[in-house]
């Protein structure tokens, strides 16, 4: 038999040809299965419910924060960040997708912060290398819904996939896609609670118009909810990722946070931290009491200006409510104690401890209340760590270091509360903070943590590294940063003590990823310990100081959560930290 030999290069003409004409018959998506009736009915349940969350939203004005880090591979750490960016806003949206940036105070590089309505939009766009297209106007703010406009079973098919439980929650879980092209149409999986019918959980992206590439102007997101009162579901945190992104030669990746919280927020009301007592047939003896002398009566009118900041600071929602028994009283305050005590300081006044809700790394004073961000919580490993920044801000209380009491003038406090940062001062001068790192060293050296200041020093020498890229982390909206401006720790002192940073000793975790020790009820904006389970670093990239990480939520109901507090919570990622307390 005689064989032709046919040519190579047409052979790869034919194959290739082939091979593009049988792409194109593709479907772009995967056929969809038929619902049974029950699951139609939870689907056509589902769209309703999105309505009803979407009325209940416009009724809201939360917070929302985004944190962004660019990374890049690494050998060792599998990615590292090399930038980061920060957006806080205020957003109303009775008014449609509408929010106030919290503008930073003017002496201070902005890293991300602008004013107007579309700023974190903007930066958003920027930060994903997508200034160049036409991006979806209602930027990350969008991430909340599925669709705002066009969730339905005429736009979407929806396949059954399984159920599962998120927590005590059991859901139906459906892959979704776009039944009709339009630009934002989502693409993915969604999670329904079977008893409400509420979508408590979505993944994927949103796809454009056209057969172009949709990553070029979205990106891929996991959006959680929770059952924060009797019937009603809101957002509360949405991850984003991208780690196959190219950027010229270098391959560049994205994670990103995005936290919503203060969809109640009251007007704070001071409450005595005395008992009152009523006594029948008591006798008002007032005239007969001690008069004020000009020592109390200064003291007390910085106090009176630190109430009224603590006050307005709780009232726009970037200042956490004291719990009674909560983490501020269980751990902050006992660790002032200790600090205290054996340095025999004999404050006229109580000392507290309160949580700034931001993510970035800060920590200040408003008259004898310590205010310390929850991004520096959650990164700080242990005790000694906390301690170390505790110690540095009991040294500007005793130094005198205290805010201005033109605050003392309530009308001073009436402004938007987007303009807070730059209303408010609340940072010291680098004098203050080099005098007030001196003798918290001091402070430390006198107290229980003397022996264990390495581990601390560990923290500043990693902050330090890390501090190099992470300029929007480290960059105050309100306080103080833990880095000089050349990026050396103002307690430079407890880093020389520390032994060299290394990645391969899993015994050694100088810094924990965010998000590692905090939540915030994003209801009363109270702050609660994470009960979560902790374990320890397998290797190196178990690590991840000051990292964004992906986020999961053991999902409970309204009754089941009041009934058990504090048991509801993101779980953090891996690591080696002890117990703060």
């Amino acid at each position: 038999m005689n064989l032709r030999k046919i040519p190579v290069n047409f052979l790869l003409f034919f194959t290739v040809a082939a091979g593009s004409a049988y792409a194109k018959k593709l479907p772009k998506y995967e056929p969809t299965r038929p619902l049974t009736p029950a699951q139609t009915a939870l689907v056509q349940k589902a769209i309703a419910r999105e309505k009803v969350l979407i009325q209940e939203i416009q009724k809201r004005t939360p917070l929302v924060e985004t944190y962004i880090q660019d990374t890049r591979p690494d050998v060792k750490l599998y990615e590292v960040p090399v930038d980061d960016h920060y957006m806080l806003s205020r957003v109303d949206f009775s008014k449609g997708f509408f929010d106030k940036s919290y503008t930073p105070r003017s002496q201070q590089k902005p890293h991300g912060w602008f004013k107007g309505s579309l700023a974190s939009i903007s930066l958003l766009t920027k930060a994903l290398g997508l200034e160049k297209f036409t991006y979806n106007p209602t930027g990350f703010m969008e991430m909340m819904f599925i669709d705002p406009s066009g969730f339905d079973m005429q736009h979407y098919d929806f396949s059954y996939v399984r159920r599962e439980f998120l927590g005590n929650v059991r859901t139906v879980v459906f892959d979704v896609h776009p039944k009709v092209a339009g630009p934002g149409r989502f693409y993915g999986r969604i999670w329904i609670e079977d008893q409400g019918g509420n979508v408590v959980r979505f993944n994927g992206t949103y796809t454009h118009s056209t057969n172009e590439d949709s990553s070029k102007y979205y990106f891929h997101f996991d959006s959680w909810r929770m059952n924060l009162q009797p019937g009603v579901w809101l957002p509360v945190e949405v991850y984003v990722e991208e780690s196959q992104r190219t950027e010229g030669k270098d391959a560049v990746g994205l994670k990103a946070q995005t936290h919503f919280w203060g969809y109640s927020l009251k007007m704070p009301t001071r409450d005595s931290e005395n008992v009152s007592v009523k006594v029948d047939d008591a006798v008002d003896k007032s005239d007969d009491s001690q008069d004020v002398g000009p020592l109390q009566a200064s003291r007390m009118w910085i106090t009176q200006a630190e109430n009224n900041v603590i006050d307005r600071l709780v009232e726009a929602g970037l200042v956490a409510p004291v719990t009674p028994g909560g983490y501020e009283q269980k751990v902050l305050d006992q660790i002032v104690i200790n600090l205290i005590v054996p340095n025999n300081l004999a404050f006229t006044d109580q000392i507290h401890c309160r949580v700034l809700l931001t993510d970035t790394i800060e920590a200040t004073t408003v008259g004898n209340t310590i205010i310390l961000s929850k991004g520096l919580l959650d990164s700080l490993p242990n005790e000694e760590s906390i301690a170390s920044v505790i110690a540095m801000e009991l040294a500007h209380i005793a130094l005198g270091h205290h805010i201005d009491t033109r605050y003392a003038f309530n009308d001073r406090l009436l402004f938007p509360d987007e303009s807070t940062f730059q209303r408010i001062d609340m940072y010291h001068s680098d004098i203050d903070n080099q005098t007030a790192a001196a003798k918290a060293l001091t402070y430390l050296q006198n107290s229980m943590y003397k022996d264990r200041l390495a581990n601390a020093g560990l923290y500043y020498e990693q902050l330090q590294q890390r501090g190099q890229v992470l300029k929007a982390l480290n960059t105050p909206k309100l306080g103080d940063s833990l880095l000089q401006p050349d990026g050396t720790p103002w307690m430079a002192a407890l880093e020389h003590m520390a032994p060299a940073l290394n990645w391969d000793n899993l015994n050694q975790v100088a810094a924990l990823p965010l998000g590692s020790w905090l939540k915030v009820d994003p209801w009363d904006d109270t702050v609660h310990m994470l009960n979560a389970k902790r374990y320890a670093p397998m290797n190196a990239r178990d690590k991840m100081p000051f990292e964004v990480t992906p986020v999961f939520f053991r999902l409970q109901r309204y009754d089941m959560a009041q009934a058990q507090p504090g048991s509801t919570g993101a779980t953090p990622q891996p690591n080696a930290a002890q117990n703060a307390q």
